[in-house]
């Protein structure tokens, strides 16, 4: 009996290291399990997958592919293209230029209220945790379509001072205009003239020997390639003037007016600032201290026999 109960017991014993070893191997591998998850969880970035018009709003988010890892340590970069580097995007707000982060629980949220032609990116969520095998995301990058404001010239003379609204030109004068704009696609361009039933698929408009026939309305307009809401227009009206007309009626003629008068007025300038230095340089030379005053015949020093007139008109000793 005795025997029995000894047997009993040290199975007993055997049975519960047994089972605990195996509870250890349980934790153990359970412990592994979720060390290789951590170590294998991956950073995630989302954002447009899509082109963006310039001032629509932009939202870029991080988050880990397991959405138990802590986000707490992971923050955004961006590609700066000058400097052929990754920098951190930190949060601003100013005008049309703001870029605002939300920490939420499990991810990390940038938004950015304007986008821009230098919002582009691209993008990546960056993790400074220790444990992390895999540092960054891989990056996103998203287009913005713009177009700016067209801009009008002419060939010669006025070509980068601009056209006015009304050109005026001479009998035989040969006017050649273009249009252009900051776009993020090459634009298509197109001349049209008020009342005619001609396109001219073309940036630039030529009229050689302006004549009355070619005066009227002229309008340029571009349009994006990709965008169609992108177009811009923009009109100049041509006058030609009559035979007799004098040489400063037509533009270029004011133009040179007026690039006359401003060089004569800043040679003017120049000339007055001139004398005037010189006459106050003058005067500074020329001009008297104490020490040249000649009522008094030699300046006397410290330690001098002579003395001083006082205030009664008894001399005192200069001390």
């Amino acid at each position: 009996m005795t025997r029995c109960f000894t047997i009993g017991a040290a199975a007993f014993v055997y049975f519960s290291i047994f089972q605990m070893i195996n509870n250890m191997k349980l934790l153990l591998v359970v412990a592994l399990l979720a060390l290789i998850k951590a170590s294998y969880a991956t950073l995630l970035i989302k954002g447009p997958s899509q082109p963006v018009l310039e001032g629509d709003s932009v939202t870029l988010e991080c988050l880990y592919s397991d959405s138990e890892q802590n986000i707490s340590q992971v923050h955004f970069e961006v590609f700066s293209r000058y400097m052929q580097s990754w920098r951190t995007v930190y949060e601003r707000s100013w005008c049309f230029f703001s870029m605002l982060t939300e920490r939420k629980d499990n991810s990390l949220v940038l938004s950015i209220p304007h986008a821009a032609r230098y919002s582009e990116g691209p993008y990546r969520c960056v993790s400074t945790a220790e444990n992390a095998t895999e540092d960054s995301s891989e990056p996103l990058a998203f287009k913005v379509h713009y177009m700016g404001e067209l801009s009008l010239s002419r060939e010669g003379y006025s070509k980068y001072l601009g056209v006015p609204q009304e050109l005026k030109v001479h009998p035989g004068d040969d006017v050649v205009l273009k249009c252009s704009a900051s776009s993020s696609e090459k634009p298509s361009y197109f001349w049209h003239q008020e009342g005619s039933d001609w396109i001219l698929p073309s940036s630039t408009l030529t009229l050689r020997k302006a004549s009355v026939a070619d005066e009227g309305q002229y309008t340029c307009m571009a349009e994006h390639p990709s965008v169609e809401s992108l177009s811009k227009k923009r009109s100049v009206r041509i006058t030609v003037l009559p035979e007799d007309a004098p040489w400063f009626e037509s533009s270029n003629g004011r133009l040179i007016l007026m690039t006359s008068a401003a060089g004569v007025a800043l040679l003017v300038f120049i000339l007055s600032m001139s004398v005037f230095l010189c006459r106050r340089a003058k005067q500074t030379n020329t001009s008297k201290g104490p020490i040249d005053d000649h009522s008094q015949k030699k300046p006397i020093y410290k330690g001098s026999s002579e003395s001083l007139p006082s205030a009664c008109g008894d001399k005192q000793p200069l001390v």
